[in-house]
């Protein structure tokens, strides 16, 4: 529902009933992820996709006949038909399993409020249950700021603590997923699977050095949703007019700046000052950091220097295996805008464990399972 909040969120304002359908599972190669929404109001008026064209009027017709029906949410799956290339499938060859529930504002007050924080950008969780007891189909709970405040409700008692504890979890993880919760041992006798839709504060980009390359790097990594910083101890370079598209420019030394500002396991840490008296002290704290990303930018020769310094300065081999130097991927870059997508590649393969080939020389599934982001320390 995230990717309609805006909408929802005006819906709700006005008590405007509306018919949700939700993607609750992905089987394969698949357009859109989970928790992409449509939602259809009493007049027609639709909103959202979740398949990029090729089934949105069937699940169009499907939310017009729950809004009128006024009954229980209902289950429709979609995949791909090789017999009849006009039969509503997915010509990706992937599958969708759709949800399909209508959603009264004035009987959640609770989703209304959720809805009003994303829109402002502050931290929400819904859980929505998508699996389990037929008059449990549907239910959501939201928690707000960062974990401190839950509203609604799912069931009662021991049900209602456990699904918040899991939306506060994926809160803090800041990703949409589907769990299983419930049976022995987990505080819940109902068996439930619950989407957890996740709106969490921007990852953070930090950029070390204020150079044309910084420029173009900041503008991909605000493109790629981050929450951008460029820093640099230099005051005369380090100039919000020299980087229109950073969230912040900082005037610091950068392992003094890294020391004090609040980083996560989705932060990319990019230095490209290719200076031993900035990278050294900079890299030797990023590296025993529990970040995404540490990349520098350098030469070969930088580069075997650069490893030579930090081993001195008591950098593990561990820490070092994490550090992707020279950074980017091999895409032939040479502008600052071809070196500023490569860098931007590297990050995403990354996060998501691709291998950074082109796709037409592997094979199996293009779109992997979402997978948490995880950052690994070894000493």
């Amino acid at each position: 529902m995230l990717n309609i909040a805006d909408t929802l969120h005006l819906w709700c304002g006005e008590a405007r009933p509306f018919a949700l359908a939700t993607v609750v599972g992905v089987h394969g190669s698949a357009p859109l992820p989970i928790g992409t929404s449509v939602a259809v109001d009493a007049d027609g008026n639709a909103v959202g996709s979740i398949s990029g064209g090729c089934v949105e009027g069937a699940v169009y017709e499907l939310c017009r006949q729950v809004l009128h029906d006024r009954g229980a949410a209902q289950r429709a799956w979609f995949g791909y038909s090789d017999d009849d290339a006009f039969a509503v499938g997915l010509t990706c060859g992937g599958e969708l399993d759709v949800l399909v529930q209508r959603i009264d504002p004035a009987a959640q007050p609770h989703l209304a409020a959720a809805l009003r924080d994303i829109v402002q950008g502050r931290p929400v969780a819904v859980a929505q249950v998508v699996d389990g007891p037929e008059c449990l189909i549907g239910s959501t709970l939201s928690v707000l700021g960062d974990g401190h405040a839950t509203y609604g409700s799912v069931s009662s008692g021991p049900v209602d603590r456990v699904v918040a504890d899991r939306a506060k979890a994926q809160l803090r993880a800041g990703r949409t997923t589907r769990v299983d919760i419930g049976g022995a041992g987990d505080g819940c006798p109902e068996r439930l699977s619950v989407l957890v839709h996740v709106s969490a504060a921007r990852p953070r980009m930090l950029i070390f050095g204020a150079i044309d390359f910084a420029a173009a790097l900041s503008r991909a990594g605000r493109f790629l949703g981050y929450r951008v910083t460029v820093c640099d101890a230099r005051p005369v370079f380090a100039t919000p007019a020299r980087f229109p598209h950073a969230d912040e420019v900082v005037v610091d030394w950068p392992h003094r700046y890294l020391e004090h500002t609040e980083v996560d396991a989705r932060t990319a840490v990019c230095v490209l000052t290719h200076d031993a008296k900035f990278d050294i002290p900079l890299l030797r704290l990023a590296l025993g950091l529990p970040v995404a990303y540490v990349g520098a930018m350098g030469s070969r020769r930088t580069h075997d220097e650069r490893l030579r310094l930090l081993r001195e300065s008591g950098t593990s081999a561990g820490q070092l295996a994490r550090l992707r130097s020279p950074i980017g991927l091999d895409l032939g870059a040479r502008t600052p805008e071809e070196t500023a997508v490569s860098i931007a590649a590297e990050i995403i393969a990354q996060a998501n464990q691709g291998t950074g080939r082109p796709l037409a020389r592997i094979t199996g599934r293009i779109h992997r399972p979402i997978r948490p982001r995880q950052s690994v320390l070894t000493d």
